[in-house]
């Protein structure tokens, strides 16, 4: 006997088995110096080895163990659970008070906050060292030139004051870099606690929350609003440091210009407000916004999972019209932000003169004998300019707030919302029965309409029970109540044992297929082996290029239908569960298979003879093989016995069994002969040859995510800037070059207004020019003003274009891509491209290269200025520009390459947390929520491990950089104490307060360019779809290849060789919208998309509402459509789920009914509905095609047998084609199936 392997339980421990000995190595800052932690010197050895060659995940330092998601995730959702408890205990007493209580959600930000708050407290205290450091320098600056001033010849103390500034900037230059390691990784683990408690709570969801949040909107709190949070994590700080620096500024600058200070401040406290303003304005369009995104990636979801219907339909122009619609809503608000955007900018760069020019001009009306000096003037620019970011950062981190609450709101109601209740049904039951209902009533909302009313049911253990009744009778309800999928609103559900459930659309996971039978068991080779004798699949591994190590692709694409439903067949039998719930798995199987399923796994001499098994069937021929029989109609149990009992008693099954005799009698369509009529199939018989090797089958694996190596193109820049528009690149360039050297010309003016002051000898003479001076420098700031709005007034304008054009590129590529793209390509890919890669475009890519643009002309300006100063500063820079562009060299090589690891690391999250969502009922039916969990923090640990990385490389970068810069300080001061009496304190100010500045521009500017080139990956994904070819390719399939032959005649798979010919026409000499438009189909699967029905059924809108309702009528939906109370506005749920698969098929064929087509295709199409329901569609297609070429694609031979051509197909062959009583006179391949079926000669010749 075989024994059953252990199954996973919802209980079971886990303990995660590092893969290999290269996730046991430990990272190698554990073992580091002190030293060479402050300088990230440890991680040398990843940059080196970028250099030489391509970053691969090997490469990469481990977490440390306490940063990783296995450690950070549980305890978040503690403290997590620690809130609601809280909150429900708060309003149970406020309840016991007062009778009117304001329900309070649990709060996210006190659980972030339970759970990081000890280091976000080390953060801080990082942040409060660097900023006091910041000015300290200005200070220092403020000494050398009142020694200058007073003393000419420096002397020593010259050299003391020089090496003070150098080992200042530098001890900055190491606590503002742990700061930012600290912080950035704070802020990661925040996002990765976040994202596992969202998967933890899409496990738990109620039906009415799904119908709430749709994949598409979960899949964006996931991606948009986890990182929104991250985001404003990352520059919370700011939040106390901008004011602290802010204070600090205005405290020195009082001791430097006294009560003037104050008019400065003014100016802050007018724009200060105007700025909350825009933040509020901003948060409205963030709202927006994010609507937006959902509607636009909810739908590119469900095109993307109903691709082929599209294509067959020839739909992609009209979906296509649909997501732009939205995208041009989407960018409407994105101007609306970019015009924001221009006060922004004109705020971080004009406030600084604006209080300068305010303080300024008070300091000379408060006294008129105050004159300018060097030591006045360039302290005070130096503390204006450190005011600069606070002052820019306050208002962007208070707008970031706004937004975040935003994201937070989602977040929070998403998380709050309506879980699966345990108490709908009783697990721990030890009677005598396995599954008991004493009158229990079920809806799929505690406030809807019941759909399963008063069912009285007890099946004992052990039992085969089969649950019939017509569409939408509540077969597949009844599954979902034993399941506990739906409300409870009265009575009592018992049910004894573990359960394994195979759903009636199949549900692949996108991993080998023994994975997909093992589901998390361990492997026992004999049972295994016998589980898949007995599920018919032996045959398919031998066609399969793997055997059962053949990678399945996403839900399955790569396997025919009824593959998928005997793989899902196996995963449940290779369980042993006590309890197995079988929702129609014969329906998309052959006859003599399903035999055989029933006899070898589910009947009495099957492996699971022992078990109970409950059977919802259209198969009326099995039910004298059922223990038990219950006959569902409306809801309710209209007759329940054994098949005697109830063909004694009950006239509903006579007349069941009376309609199923009827049909194997007369079950006939009228279709014309494939080969005498229109239809022409030639050399149809692929050569041994010509078919695939078993290496060419590996084509069929899924495609991993593709990253890129080596540099970045020039084109791919190029593209973008030809997307930006020409003319508005130079536009920006030209206004971004004069802002700068305003700019200049400001520090210019004033270190010449000073140095003039200086020697004149009178104070009247003084008095005259300053208003002169005061009046010229504020016209070169209104200069510098106009030059920052025009600059960002253009890049909105460009960047909308680029956005706009690479959107629509990346579209149309898409949607005119082959049927073969989408079947090795995981969703999840093609879903970030649109999501993180377009946000990227859209965001983030312009600001990076104006602030590389920007920041270039400042270093240039910086040089330049002083180089006219110090001229020996010349032969400083040189060298240590060297050293500048070698160590860029050296990063952007293993950055870059880190970066698109990181960004191929991101889909499988996507890929992972949508095949959850699609199969989260059969997830948690077999109990196996938390090794679903462990897989998510194994994939969300992955991108963490390559954002870490990411961190440090960084933080490598910038410790580096800005020691050269701090050495370009200690030159800059060196050279101005060397040079002694021949140089005046206002050239000394002047080039020390822009050395002080290039220290922070020449690693901005690095790092800029690197953002640049790492960014532009983004662009290159967006593209990468461009230059494939959008021919359909040559492929197999591993079925016979029914639906392989209908998918010839639309060309989603193209021929290897000969002809089809339609009408006298090669098909393949005309446009596929042209060949589409006339040919119509019925598909195996049953695909609709969220909206309204109306749209599902004309989704060009090219049908009056008289034509619906016709169409509906003959399709027998038209009481079911008129019971609704929006009628043909109903709202259809995110794959019709709010629809059973019957309703869903009879749709599919109204829709097909509105295309008057001459050829028609029925692949399958009434697989999933009963009998009775079936003779009348196939009497309605009799009628309304009655003049057209149907070709049948069919397990049920009844549906065939009076065709009158019959084409046999074996393993991607034909090998009969013949009439029906040809066939059976030659008694080959088509006679064993009637045989099995149960078909005799003399049924077919009547």
């Amino acid at each position: 006997m075989f024994s059953c392997p252990r199954r996973w339980g919802a209980g079971s421990g886990y303990e995660r088995v590092p893969a290999g000995p290269e996730a046991q190595k430990c990272n190698p800052e554990k073992n580091a110096s002190f030293f060479s932690r402050m300088t990230y010197s440890w991680f040398s050895r990843v940059i080196v080895l970028g250099y030489k060659k391509p970053l691969e995940r090997e490469d990469l330092c481990e977490l440390h163990e306490s940063d990783s998601s296995y450690i950070v995730c549980p305890i978040f959702e503690k403290q997590w659970r620690k809130e609601v408890l809280r909150t429900q205990e708060r309003q149970e007493v406020k309840a016991s008070f007062s009778k009117e209580t304001h329900a309070r959600k649990p709060s996210l930000v006190y659980a972030l906050w339970n759970t990081f708050k000890f280091v976000l407290i080390q953060v801080a205290l990082f942040k409060v060292f660097a900023d006091i450091l910041a000015f300290t320098s200005p200070l220092i600056m403020k000494q050398m030139i009142v020694f200058c001033e007073h003393h000419p010849d420096f002397g020593w103390s010259g050299y003391g004051y020089a090496l003070a500034l150098f080992v200042v900037v530098f001890l900055q230059t190491l606590i503002l870099q742990q700061y930012q390691r600290f912080n950035m990784l704070t802020s990661a683990k925040i996002k990765t606690a976040v994202i596992g408690l969202l998967y933890k709570k899409a496990l738990l969801l109620s039906n009415v929350s799904r119908k709430k949040f749709s994949t598409g909107e979960i899949t964006n709190l996931m991606s948009a609003d986890a990182q929104q949070l991250m985001d404003l994590t990352a520059n919370l700080s700011l939040l106390w440091s901008a004011p602290f620096q802010i204070l600090m500024a205005i405290s020195l600058l009082w001791q430097e210009l006294g009560p003037a200070v104050l008019a400065g401040v003014a100016v802050l406290v007018f724009v200060i407000p105007v700025n909350a303003l825009v933040a509020t304005r901003v948060k409205k369009l963030k709202k927006s916004q994010t609507k937006n995104k959902d509607k636009q990636i909810k739908l590119l979801n469900e095109i993307l999972h109903g691709i082929k219907i599209l294509k067959l339909y020839a739909w992609e122009s009209s979906y296509q019209k649909k997501i732009i619609k939205i995208r041009e809503q989407e960018l409407e608000v994105q101007k609306s932000a970019g015009y924001l955007a221009v006060f922004s900018m004109l705020t971080l760069t004009c406030i600084p003169f604006l209080v300068s020019l305010a303080t300024f001009g008070i300091y000379f009306l408060l006294d008129e004998g105050n004159i300018l000096t060097a030591t006045k003037v360039f302290t005070s620019m130096s503390l204006f300019n450190i005011l600069r970011l606070p002052l820019f950062d306050l208002p962007m981190v208070i707008s970031a707030v706004v937004q975040t609450r935003v994201s937070l709101d989602r977040l929070e109601d998403f998380l709050n919302t309506e879980e699966l209740h345990p108490q709908n049904i009783e697990t721990n039951y030890i009677g005598d029965h396995a599954i008991g209902f004493t009158n229990a009533s079920f809806s799929w909302d505690k406030t809807g309409v019941p759909v399963l009313k008063n069912l009285n049911i007890k099946i004992p253990e052990g039992a085969l029970v089969a649950v019939v009744g017509p569409v939408g009778s509540g077969k597949s309800s009844v599954l979902s109540a034993i399941l506990g999928e739906m409300e409870k609103l009265t009575g009592v559900v018992q049910r004894k044992g573990s359960v394994a459930y195979v759903a009636q659309q199949a549900w692949i996971q996108n991993c080998i297929l023994q994975e997909n039978i093992l589901f998390g068991s361990i492997m026992q080779k004999q049972f295994y082996e016998r589980v898949l004798e007995a599920c018919a699949l032996l045959p398919d591994l031998e066609q399969l290029p793997n055997g059962d190590q053949t990678e399945i692709g996403e839900r399955g694409v790569n396997i025919s239908g009824g593959q998928k439903h005997r793989v899902s067949l196996a995963r449940a039998v290779y369980s042993g569960a006590d309890i197995y719930l079988l929702d129609d798995p014969f329906a998309a199987v052959d006859v003599h298979v399903g035999k055989q399923l029933f006899e070898k796994v589910i009947g009495s001499s099957g492996i699971l003879k022992n078990k109970t098994r409950i059977l919802v069937t259209h198969n009326l021929t099995l039910l004298p093989e059922m223990d038990l029989i219950v006959v569902m109609e409306s809801g309710r149990v209209a007759h329940m016995g054994t098949y005697h009992e109830l063909l004694s008693k009950t006239r509903n099954l006579t007349n069941l069994l009376q309609a199923f005799s009827e049909q194997e009698k007369a079950h006939a369509l009228k279709r014309v002969s494939v080969i005498n009529s229109r239809t022409i199939l030639k050399d149809q018989i692929v050569e041994q040859n010509d078919r695939p090797s078993l290496n060419q089958g590996k084509q069929f694996s899924m495609k991993k995510e593709k990253i890129p190596v080596g540099g970045v193109k020039f084109s791919i820049i190029l593209k973008y800037l030809q997307a930006f528009g020409w003319l508005w690149v130079w536009l920006s360039v030209a206004a971004y070059l004069g802002q700068n050297l305003v700019g200049v010309a400001q520090n210019l003016w004033l270190s010449a207004w000073v140095k003039e002051a200086k020697h004149m000898n009178e104070f009247t003479e003084w008095k005259q020019i300053r208003s002169n001076k005061l009046n010229i420098y504020g016209l070169l700031g209104l200069m510098q003003g106009f030059f920052v709005c025009s600059g960002a007034y253009i890049l909105t304008r460009g960047s909308l274009a680029a956005s706009r054009t690479l959107h629509t590129q990346l579209l149309d590529n898409v949607l005119h891509l082959p049927l073969r793209f989408f079947e090795i390509n995981p969703i999840g890919q093609i879903i970030n491209r649109f999501a993180k890669d377009m946000f990227i475009i859209d965001i983030r890519f312009h600001y990076y290269l104006r602030n590389w643009v920007n920041c270039t002309l400042d270093v240039i300006g910086t040089v330049l200025v002083i180089g006219g100063a110090l001229p020996l500063f010349i032969l400083g820079v040189i060298p240590l520009m060297f050293l500048y562009l070698t160590i860029q060299r050296y990063y952007v090589a293993s950055s870059r390459q880190i970066r698109r690891l990181a960004g191929a690391s991101r889909s499988p999250i996507i890929s992972h947390f949508s095949e959850t969502l699609s199969g989260v009922s059969t997830i948690r039916a077999f109990g196996h929520e938390q090794r679903f969990i462990q897989q998510n923090k194994e994939v969300v640990n992955e991108n963490l491990v390559c954002f870490y990385n990411n961190v440090i490389s960084n933080r490598w970068l910038s410790v580096r950089l800005e020691f050269l810069g701090n050495l370009m300080v200690f030159f800059a001061a060196l050279l101005a104490v060397l040079a002694g009496k021949s140089i005046d304190s206002a050239i000394v100010g002047l080039s020390i307060s822009y050395a002080l500045n290039i220290t922070q521009s020449l690693n901005f500017w690095v790092r800029k360019a690197c953002e640049i080139e790492t960014n532009a990956v983004s662009i290159e994904r967006v593209c990468e779809y461009e230059n494939m070819d959008k021919e359909i390719g040559i492929v197999g399939r591993t079925g016979a290849g029914k639906s392989t032959l209908s998918n010839c005649l639309f060309r989603i798979v193209e021929r290897s060789g000969g002809k089809i010919i339609i009408d006298g026409i090669d098909i393949s000499t005309i446009g596929l919208h042209d060949l589409r438009g006339r040919l119509n189909i019925i598909p195996q699967d049953p695909v609709l998309f969220s909206g309204t029905l109306q749209m599902n059924l004309d989704p060009l809108d090219k049908y009056s509402d008289r034509e619906l309702w016709e169409v509906l009528e003959l399709c027998h939906l038209k009481d079911f459509v008129q019971s609704l109370p929006k009628k043909l506005l109903h709202e259809i749920s995110e794959g019709g789920e709010n629809l059973s698969v019957g309703q869903r098929q009879l749709v599919c064929l109204a829709r097909a009914l509105l295309r008057k087509t001459k050829i028609l295709i029925l692949d399958e199409a009434t697989a999933s509905i009963d009998f009775e329901t079936d003779t009348l569609v196939q009497t309605t297609i009799r009628k309304e095609f009655s003049d057209c070429t149907i070709l049948t694609i069919a397990h049920r031979l009844h549906s065939i047998i009076d065709s009158d051509r019959v084409l046999v197909l074996d393993s991607g062959r034909i090998t009969e084609f013949e009439t029906p009583q040809n066939l059976i006179c030659q008694k080959g391949l088509f006679f064993e199936m009637l045989t099995e079926a149960g078909i005799t000669q003399d049924s077919v010749t009547k």
